[in-house]
């Protein structure tokens, strides 16, 4: 049956490319790479990188802001979940956590920048009343040397993420009865939920957190927004060296791209042994007993934490909204003096053309995701509900540096000359679109009441004909969520398209990434607008579809 072969080649698909791309990269970073005349393996480069101004700032700075970022973003969903379990602003944030999710990283990035910067929306609206400032304050506010705003950035994305991971397997942990349990022995809530039901939870998290990891310390477009300049973090000095016109500095930067797989690896290993020591604390604290010291204080990080991600969320879109309708707009002044249309009017022109190419790329991709995805899942249901073994690589590309295995692909395409390859654009963003469509899928597919499926087998109807016309039907609201959350994914996408279009396929991400050099804010907030806006009329449509279709049938609408 064909079928059987689909877990196969999604494996393949994972495996294969960023393997090839690893070999790739690390052939030049010990200087062989014939096409550039270099066949003798050397450390010279390795001198050279060890060597480079500031590169140990760099460094620091990236494996830094991954570890921060992953704590504080782990922190801030596990004690979310304990104080807002049932309740009813937990139920509008799982109405909303696509939708975040969906917001591109360089947009977020870009909002939180006009909201923080010197002369930034916070500081027009504290000035002069507050603060006494006349002109914007000479303060290192945004791609400071420590990198904080870049975490504060990445936070700001990855609670999302880990929420809805959190949510997908909490109910394989059962925590009302664990914490029911808890309670009717003389524990606060929130208590309970951390002692006995978070050691259950974590384990099934570890993946997803660290993908946060080798995610937030290897960075490229958000760090080109918010991060250092000088010198910058690892990653987006790798890219530079690689857009070099120089080619003799692909050899440096296959030697930085190992350097920050390295950086990766030695963030993951140091989050392992934080693991092993803070499961010994809690455990000991579990033990201790303590029924009410320690509620207040994950009462109001709880609170507090969640409400100001989801201000900065809110705030940081509306930053460029308004960014992008300004006129004149002098410092301290709260306001623009006036409001228009004209740098949407004078941007059009230049937005058809990387719109399109955005939304083609995000269909291809997302369309062979989706259908691999449900292929693999429907496999899986008539092989007794049996997962393969090896589909945990699904998160093979989110554990991985980009900026390691994607210059190694780029190194191929030397080789074979293949310049910038449409396919080859559209092939690395599926890397990254099928592990979230499968994931998004799994947990509504293995949850679909089977007794739907035996009804239809007892009225003679086929397999195919029951994955056709039931579970089809059934899934259609997770299915269109996925779709549209594979579209936002591939959108957002940066380092695949500009590596593996070697610069010259434009798309909205790409482009809005290199306004970042200018500083015009007006044409940046319109770019970056409508690199949010496009996912968020993926999610429009997912939300109305099924309101269409199944108008009549509520329990069609409700079905995930």
């Amino acid at each position: 049956m064909m079928l059987r072969w689909i877990p196969r080649l999604i494996i393949a698909l994972l495996v294969l490319p960023i393997a090839a791309g690893l070999l790739l990269a690390l052939l030049p970073a010990f200087g062989y790479l014939p096409v550039l005349g270099e066949s003798h393996v050397s450390m010279q480069h390795w001198r050279e990188l060890l060597q480079a101004p500031g590169i140990w700032r760099s460094i620091g700075v990236s494996y830094f802001s991954g570890l921060v970022t992953t704590l504080v973003s782990l922190i801030v969903v596990f004690c979310f979940l304990a104080g807002f379990s049932g309740s009813r602003f937990d139920r509008w944030i799982r109405r909303m956590i696509s939708p975040l999710l969906s917001l591109p990283h360089a947009a977020a990035a870009f909002g939180l920048a006009f909201l923080i910067a010197p002369a930034g929306l916070i500081a027009r609206w504290i000035s002069p009343t507050l603060s006494g400032w006349q002109r914007p304050p000479d303060l290192m506010i945004g791609q400071d040397a420590w990198g904080l705003s870049l975490m504060a950035g990445l936070i700001v994305k990855e609670i999302p993420f880990l929420l809805l991971m959190a949510l997908a397997a909490l109910p394989q942990v059962n925590p009302g009865r664990s914490v029911m349990l808890a309670r009717s022995l003389g524990y606060r809530p929130r208590l309970a939920w951390f002692k006995v039901v978070a050691p259950q939870l974590y384990p099934l998290l570890r993946l997803p957190v660290y993908a946060v990891l080798a995610y937030a310390s290897s960075s490229v477009d958000v760090a080109m927004i918010l991060g250092p300049t000088m010198p910058p973090t690892l990653s987006v000095q790798v890219v530079a060296w690689f857009n070099d016109p120089d080619l003799s500095m692909r050899f440096l930067a296959s030697a930085g791209a190992i350097a920050q797989l390295l950086v990766t690896l030695a963030l993951l290993s140091s989050w392992w042994l934080l693991e092993r020591l803070v499961a010994g604390i809690f455990a000991a604290w579990a033990v201790r007993g303590g029924r009410h010291r320690g509620e207040g204080l994950i009462r109001l990080f709880g609170n507090g934490s969640t409400t100001l991600a989801v201000v900065v969320a809110v705030l940081a879109l509306f930053a460029l909204l308004l960014n992008s309708v300004a006129g004149m707009w002098r410092f301290p002044a709260a306001w623009p003096d006036r409001l228009s249309l004209d740098n949407w009017l004078h941007a059009l022109p230049s937005l058809v053309g990387p719109v399109t190419t955005s939304v083609l790329i995000a269909a291809v991709s997302t369309a062979l995701a989706t259908v691999l995805a449900l292929a693999a899942l429907e496999h899986e249901q008539r092989v007794a509900g049996r997962p393969a073994w090896a589909l945990w690589l699904l998160y093979l590309p989110l554990l991985v540096p980009q900026v390691a295995f994607l210059s190694g692909i780029t190194v191929a395409g030397v080789y074979f000359s293949a310049g910038s390859e449409w396919w080859l654009v559209v092939l690395g963003h599926l890397l990254f679109v099928l592990p979230y469509v499968f994931l998004t899928l799994s947990e509504a597919y293995r949850r679909l009441d089977p007794r739907w499926s035996r009804v239809a087998h007892a009225l003679g109807a086929s397999a195919d004909a029951v994955f056709w016309r039931v579970r089809l039907p059934l899934l259609l609201v997770p299915i269109l969520t996925a779709v549209a959350l594979g579209l936002a994914i591939s959108i957002s996408q940066y380092l695949p398209t500009q590596l593996l279009g070697a610069g010259r396929i434009s798309t909205v991400t790409t482009e809005a990434v290199a306004l970042s050099a200018g500083g015009d804010r007006r044409l940046i907030g319109v770019w970056a607008l409508v690199q949010a806006a496009l996912p968020m009329l993926g999610f429009m449509v997912a939300l109305l579809v099924p309101r269409v279709l199944w108008h009549n049938r509520r329990g069609m609408r409700e079905v995930h």
